[in-house]
């Protein structure tokens, strides 16, 4: 199967959309060549600023910019989520300014550049804001969607992008703050979102090779989250596993927490990064290390099971 990183198709986006909207601003914080915002910039030279190693100016500035008329797309490495926050807070989500963060390297698959640069927090983060919605895409094909999507929204978005290549799915009906089902079943539900998609399907064939009927449902977006299909699975299924490449905290298994709380009877359980940060590390081996590979999740759902 074909793979790109996200971060990859996150940059191509840009550009597209840069064709589309003149309206369209870029604005990095001195890593366009791995957040891949340098195509846009080579396309629209004009139209990029290169803010320097300096995060909060760069939101700052975004946030003047929207108020312009413009559309600006923030990028840096979603570690530094937490240097600018502050910015994110006051400057644009307590105004509700129309400006867009797609900020790439988030979790453990970042590698070798250890648990100081793995973003394990971001989504919690962003969630937490008043009226921001926050995409995690899985593949190449739905951060096409995100961006697009971003930028017609009126307000704040967070796009979480990954620096490894992962599988490219066909391309799947896409609406903003509605799941996806990928697979029906009766046994258990895995919901999942992020490149963790393709270690979520291998835990459904692991799950399927002991005659277990698992369904499976993806989360493009966790901001406005899809209570309804998770309730609607929960109840179908008994079991819920939340499959994610963020802590345990914050993420997607306290937005299904939050949708099954006063529901129902479930047996339900995260997976994830268990309230501990990230170490250097080959990529497939950190997964191992933290208990996400297909093989393992898949292996934890059936012991639960």
């Amino acid at each position: 199967m074909e793979k790109k990183a996200v971060r990859v198709a996150y940059g191509e986006a840009l550009v597209r959309l840069g064709a589309k909207n003149d309206k369209v601003v870029v604005l990095d914080a001195d890593l366009a060549q791995a957040t891949m915002t340098k195509d846009f910039k080579a396309a629209y030279p004009d139209r990029f600023y290169d803010c320097g190693i300096a995060e909060a100016d760069m939101v700052d500035i975004a946030a003047g910019m929207s108020t312009m008329g413009l559309i600006p797309f923030c990028s840096t490495f979603a570690v530094f989520a937490g240097r600018s926050y502050d910015q994110i807070r006051n400057g644009v989500c307590y105004p509700h300014f129309n400006v867009k963060f797609g900020f790439s390297h988030a979790g453990i698959t970042l590698g070798e550049d250890g648990g100081s640069h793995q973003a394990i927090e971001d989504l919690a983060l962003m969630r937490v804001l008043p009226g921001m919605t926050v995409f995690a895409p899985s593949d190449a094909n739905e951060c096409y969607q995100c961006v697009e999507a971003a930028a017609k929204i009126d307000g704040p978005v967070y796009i979480r992008t990954a620096r490894l290549p992962s599988p490219i799915y066909d391309e799947r009906p896409f609406e903003v703050g509605k799941g996806q089902v990928l697979r029906d079943g009766k046994d258990c539900v895995i919901m999942t979102c992020g490149i963790m998609l393709e270690h979520a399907l291998e835990a459904v064939e692991v799950l399927k090779a002991q005659g277990k009927d698992p369904a499976l449902l993806n989360f493009h977006t966790l901001k406005p989250f899809d209570d309804a299909l998770a309730l609607a699975y929960a109840q179908k299924t008994g079991n819920v596993f939340t499959v994610e490449e963020h802590s345990v905290i914050g993420g997607l298994g306290d937005a299904v927490a939050a949708a099954l709380c006063g529901k129902g009877c479930f047996s339900f359980e995260k997976i994830g990064i268990n309230d501990i940060f990230g170490q250097s590390g080959k990529p497939a081996d950190l997964l191992v290390e933290y208990g996400l590979s297909g093989k393992q999740i898949g292996e934890r759902i059936l012991a639960r099971l």
